[in-house]
C-alpha cells in the first residue's frame, strides 16, 4: 500500500515522503480501515510517539496522522461492534502507524460509525477538534449553563467547535484571535471578540472557564482571568501560573465513541458545522505539514476517492 512515511527525526519536512509500506496487521481487538480521508496535526513531528513505541524502542518508518474516515475492510481476533463494509471515523493510537496510508490498524473502540450522509473529509476533520472541544469544556472545564467562557482561538479548527458546544450549552462566550477573524467568530456565535494583538486581554473580565489552545504569555495572563471556583484548561502545555482559586488542566484528547457518535449526530442536524479547509491528495500531504500562510479550516488529505 501507499503511505507517507517519516525515517529521521532530525530530517523533518524532508525527511517525509509517499513510500509503499507493508499492509497492516490487524491484532486482537483491532479493525482494518481503508482510509478514505485523514487528518493530521502540524506538529506531529516533535511528538516523541512519533518516532518510538510505548516502550520507548524505535518504530521508524513510522505513518502520521490521526484522524480518519473510511470503511472497514477486516477485523481482527474478537473484535466486536463493527463490521466489515461499515463506514467508520474516529481518532487512532498516538504511538502507532498513523492515517496518512491507504490502509491502518486501529483499535475497534476509537472509532465510530459514520452515517451515509456524511462527507468522508468532513467526518475526518472532527475527531480531535471536536473530542478536544467537548472534554475542555466539559469534562475539564465543567462549563454550564449561565456561565462564561472564554476561548481562545475560537475562529480555529478547536475553537470553532468549541464555541459552537458552549452556546448550545447556554453558556456566554467571549472569543479570542487575530483582527481577520473577529467576522468569522461573531458568525460562530460569541457574544463579544477580543483582538489578541489590539484588544486587552484583560477587558474579557471574571470568566467561569478559560479554553486555551495558544499557550505561552496568553495562557499565563489567562489564569488572573479565572473566577473564584473556575478552571483554566489548556491543550498546549503546562501552565506555568494557576488562578488564585480556581483550577488549571492541561489535558491531551482521548479517543471516545459515545461522544464521536453525539458529534456526528450533532453535524447530520446541522447543530455543528466544522471549518473544513483544503482538501488535497495523499501525495500532498508532505508540502501540507509545512509552515506556511494561515487558511481557515482545517487541511484533510484525501487518500481514496468515494
Amino acid at each position: 500500500m501507499q503511505a507517507i512515511t517519516v525515517r529521521d527525526r532530525d530530517a523533518g519536512l524532508s525527511g517525509m515522503s509517499l513510500t509503499e509500506m507493508p499492509y497492516p496487521h490487524a491484532a486482537e481487538n483491532d479493525v482494518i480501515v481503508r482510509v478514505h480521508a485523514a487528518g493530521f496535526t502540524r506538529g506531529e513531528l516533535d511528538w516523541p510517539a512519533t518516532w518510538t513505541d510505548r516502550a520507548g524502542r524505535d518504530r521508524t518508518p513510522s505513518v502520521p496522522g490521526h484522524e480518519l474516515s473510511g470503511v472497514v475492510v477486516e477485523l481482527g481476533f474478537g473484535t466486536t461492534g463493527l463490521s466489515v463494509g461499515q463506514r467508520v471515523f474516529g481518532l487512532t493510537d498516538w504511538a502507532r502507524n498513523g492515517t496518512l496510508a491507504e490502509y491502518t490498524a486501529v483499535e475497534a473502540r476509537n472509532l465510530a460509525p459514520l452515517p451515509a450522509d456524511i462527507d468522508h473529509a468532513v467526518a475526518a476533520s472532527l475527531p480531535i477538534s471536536g473530542l478536544t472541544a467537548w472534554q475542555g469544556l466539559f469534562d475539564h472545564g465543567r462549563l454550564t449553563t449561565g456561565q462564561t467562557v472564554l476561548i481562545h482561538g475560537a475562529a480555529g479548527a478547536v475553537g470553532s467547535i468549541a464555541v459552537q458546544l458552549a452556546r448550545e450549552a447556554g453558556a456566554r462566550v467571549i472569543g479570542t484571535g487575530r483582527a481577520g477573524d473577529r467576522e468569522r467568530a461573531l458568525a460562530l456565535g460569541v457574544d463579544t471578540f477580543l483582538d489578541l494583538q489590539s484588544d486587552k486581554l484583560e477587558d474579557a473580565g471574571q470568566v467561569d472557564v478559560v479554553f486555551d489552545v495558544i499557550g505561552g504569555d496568553v495562557l499565563d495572563r489567562s489564569a488572573a482571568l479565572v473566577r473564584p471556583g473556575g478552571t483554566l484548561v489548556t491543550i498546549v502545555m503546562p501552565p506555568r501560573v494557576r488562578p488564585a482559586d480556581g483550577r488549571a488542566v492541561f489535558f491531551v484528547v482521548e479517543p471516545d465513541r459515545a461522544r464521536l457518535t453525539d458529534l456526528a449526530a450533532r453535524l447530520r442536524d446541522g447543530r455543528l458545522k466544522p471549518l473544513l479547509g483544503a482538501v488535497r491528495p495523499l501525495a500532498e500531504a508532505p508540502s501540507a505539514f509545512a509552515p506556511g500562510a494561515r487558511t481557515p479550516g482545517k487541511t484533510i488529505i484525501r487518500v481514496t476517492d468515494d
